[in-house]
């Protein structure tokens, strides 16, 4: 039964991308688009798998000024996790091959998502620079996994520097977004997935900061962000 709930999942995914590509082309690029596509996608699969996400620290996101949130990335089931808190005018950093993934790469792109080709890494630089600066011009708050690459619930992996040079570059603060430790596994007969816990940290302030402080923001917001998901683990997810 979990094994359909998983694929009934995934292919509302597609379906309701179809769906909101109406809106998309009616207003693109517009990043309003990602927040009420993330809202739908997250809470239909949710539903669908019948996963509970208890959530702490909501009232820390940010909603009047723009933020650069970072998230621990464990699976792609992550999407119906988080895909319901992303405040107004919020763009998420991807890398190129989601661009091909059928009509949830085309919404992402027509989103004005930031497509990141790591492979090249002077443009990829090139990308966060101008990210930064529509962080400051255009009122935007970015969506990063810092670990950039999924963990599959084996811990917290190693920061890369790209959102904390976003963050002091353009005096945003830091929003974390702490995911519990999930494996994907279900309970009972009728296959509803295990509840995955969330905690929002407070955002931490990166105005003033220069690139010298990048090394101590950077192991600052990891050692939150660790402390906190062992937390999770804890009953009633405390701190």
């Amino acid at each position: 039964m979990s094994l359909v709930r998983k694929i009934l999942a995934w292919l509302s995914v597609p379906v309701l991308c179809l769906v909101m590509m109406l809106l998309y082309i009616a207003r693109p690029f517009n990043p309003d688009n990602n927040r009420i596509l993330g809202w739908v996608v997250a809470r239909a699969g949710r539903c669908i798998l019948g996963m509970k996400r208890p959530l702490y620290g909501a009232e820390n996101m940010p909603k009047d000024r723009p933020t650069v949130i970072i998230a621990n990335h464990q699976q792609n089931d992550d999407l119906f996790l988080m895909g319901d808190l992303l405040p107004p005018r919020t763009v998420a950093v991807g890398k190129s091959s989601l661009v091909w993934v059928p009509f949830f790469g085309q919404v992402f792109w027509l989103g004005g998502n930031v497509i990141l080709n790591r492979s090249r890494s002077t443009k990829a630089v090139a990308t966060m620079q101008a990210t930064s600066d529509a962080i400051s011009r255009e009122r935007k708050s970015i969506w990063v996994f810092p670990e950039g690459t999924r963990s599959r619930g084996r811990g917290l992996g190693k920061f890369k520097k790209g959102a904390f040079h976003m963050a002091i570059a353009a005096g945003a603060p830091i929003t974390m977004v702490c995911v519990g430790e999930y494996h994907g596994r279900s309970r009972g007969w009728t296959g509803r997935r295990e509840p995955v816990p969330m905690r929002i940290l407070p955002p931490v302030e990166t105005r003033g900061m220069t690139s010298e402080d990048l090394p101590e923001l950077l192991q600052r917001c990891r050692q939150q962000m660790e402390d906190a998901i062992a937390g999770l683990a804890r009953p009633h997810g405390t701190a």
